[in-house]
């Protein structure tokens, strides 16, 4: 796939223009991720997964409508696999390789499906595949891009530490990649570690969405600041309620004219100010998509449903 590299407002940036997206058959509310996942509301919903269904539908078609290439796989009924809908988490694409990631829900490690990362080899013509799976046997855990967030730009890793994100394998991915690891805690307002780094922290075209009042311990929140800055990006910052509303779920990708393009949910841009959203908009178009019943019940955003495909 072919990686696009951007200039806007003199930064350059590297972003996908396609993305891979996994449609759900046993859609629900995961009790094996709930423990970590505080986002997650258990609302008894009647047919959920029609709900989030026709949600994912739509939001595939307003992607391909807006430029963005989307490769769809299917799931199937032959296991339960609820939060399949968020396959960022167990794979992700660089230059030639794809890397299959420890998950800490054991249903959640019934996703690396063969058949799927077969046709993500083709699709990327991905000459390896590094499987990092066996590290759950160890209790360790790293999942894919809701753990970390690349920089490709400035070649870092930035990772927010919590049960599903460890501290050993977010450098040995850094040592991997030859980039940089830039490793802190986030905490939400009642102390609980924030599970996925992606709920916190968004990597635009420029620019940085970050909650940052997550960041308790003021080295870190230094530690991260630096960086961001020396990355050249200007930072947003977002409170615990605008991130419990997805705003920092985002991602940035690039249209077929090579357009900068940041996909979020119509939660997020409800929780978003007039101005902020205006901000945001001088560095990149923003296109808008509704999930509420995934993001309810699932836990996961918009940007947890799109895995990059570069």
């Amino acid at each position: 796939m072919k990686e696009l590299e951007k200039e806007t407002t003199g930064i350059k940036f590297f972003f996908t223009n396609r993305v891979m997206m996994v449609r759900p058959v046993s859609f629900g509310f995961n009790d094996q991720t709930a423990a970590s996942n505080f986002f997650q509301i258990n609302r008894q919903i009647d047919d959920v997964n029609a709900l989030a269904l026709a949600e994912f539908d739509t939001m595939v078609e307003v992607l391909k409508a807006n430029g963005i290439g989307v490769l769809v796989l299917e799931d199937n009924a032959n296991k339960v696999r609820p939060d399949a809908i968020f396959p960022n988490n167990w794979f992700s694409t660089h230059k030639n390789k794809m890397y299959l990631y420890p998950m800490l829900a054991p249903n959640r490690r019934l996703e690396r499906r063969q058949d799927i990362i077969k046709k993500l080899k083709k699709e990327g013509g991905y000459k390896i595949i590094i499987d990092l799976s066996d590290y759950e046997n160890q209790n360790v855990f790293l999942e894919g891009t809701g753990s970390m967030i690349f920089n490709h730009r400035s070649k870092k890793i930035y990772a927010a530490l919590s049960p599903r994100t460890h501290k050993s394998l977010v450098k040995k991915m850094a040592d991997e990649l030859n980039y940089e690891p830039v490793i802190f805690t986030a905490n939400d307002e009642n102390g609980n570690a924030i599970y996925h780094t992606n709920v916190m922290l968004t990597i635009g075209n420029g620019f940085a969405v970050l909650c940052l009042e997550s960041i308790t311990k003021e080295e870190d929140k230094r530690h991260v600041i630096k960086n961001l800055n020396a990355d050249g990006l200007e930072i947003f910052e977002i409170t615990f309620e605008q991130m419990h509303n997805f705003c920092g779920n985002m991602l940035q990708l690039t249209n077929n004219k090579g357009e900068p393009l940041l996909v979020m949910s119509q939660q997020a841009k409800n929780n978003f100010s007039p101005l902020m959203l205006s901000i945001i908009q001088r560095f990149t178009k923003i296109l808008v998509v509704s999930i509420p019943t995934i993001e309810t019940v699932g836990g996961g955003g918009a940007r947890c449903m799109m895995g990059e495909v570069y």
